[in-house]
């Protein structure tokens, strides 16, 4: 199966996936237990607005060189507070929960907004699937040389050496299904990596004993200076 395929196949059966959730959870709403029926309702929600995330997200990544996203300064810590944000009742709903440490000293990041908001969103989103319950993923903001790195840590499966290699050289130019992980994170990966490099970012992963890390290295704005001084 060619890179091309495979692309599709990940696509399809990642936007199949909360399809059938959604479709199993409006034949399970009973109508006469009002709670539960609220509860649906919150869940179909929570679904469905992850869903029409990546559609939106996969239609951008078409047009990134139509001079859509422009880069500015971008203050660094409130794209993820705004991430967290609206992330925590997934996180609660998922009996799992996010932790966010700051320890940058530069505060700007030189960004498209909109696109690292996406970058973040698929890194949580990816440790939502695959952190075990009751467990704490981390998202740190820390300085990283002449740069600012965002990097969201996950205690799942290993990644497969062959998708670190392929994400830590810029190689990951398709979704790609990741086994030991069969939900498969390979499409949110695919969208942060792609969004990453329009904005010359770095991006990589870190393969830990329990988990992984994956990370984005933003430039930094040197508008900034004027605030730190």
């Amino acid at each position: 199966m060619n890179s091309e395929v495979n692309g599709l196949f990940v696509v399809a059966h990642e936007l199949k996936a909360p399809l059938a959730l959604m479709r199993q959870l409006a034949l399970c709403l009973d109508p006469d237990n009002p709670a539960e029926v609220k509860d649906s309702q919150s869940k179909l929600i929570s679904v469905s607005d992850r869903a029409l995330r990546q559609v939106s997200d996969l239609s951008k990544v078409a047009r990134l060189e139509d001079g859509l996203f422009e880069m500015e300064p971008i203050a660094v810590r409130g794209v993820c507070d705004e991430v967290a944000a609206e992330l925590e009742y997934l996180f609660r709903f998922n009996k799992k929960h996010l932790s966010v440490r700051y320890t940058n000293k530069s505060r700007l990041v030189y960004a498209n907004r909109e696109l690292l908001q996406s970058v973040i969103y698929n890194f949580c989103a990816n440790a939502i699937k695959y952190s075990s319950d009751y467990s704490s993923s981390v998202l740190t903001v820390s300085d990283s040389k002449s740069r600012v790195k965002i990097a969201v840590r996950d205690f799942g499966p290993s990644l497969p050496k062959e998708i670190y290699d392929k994400i830590s050289s810029g190689k990951l130019d398709a979704p790609t299904g990741i086994s030991f992980r069969p939900d498969s994170s390979g499409l949110g990966l695919y969208i942060a990596t792609k969004f990453a490099r329009f904005m010359k970012a770095d991006v990589g992963a870190i393969r830990h004993r329990d988990g992984t890390s994956f990370f984005v290295e933003l430039p930094i704005s040197h508008q900034g200076t004027l605030f730190d001084a």
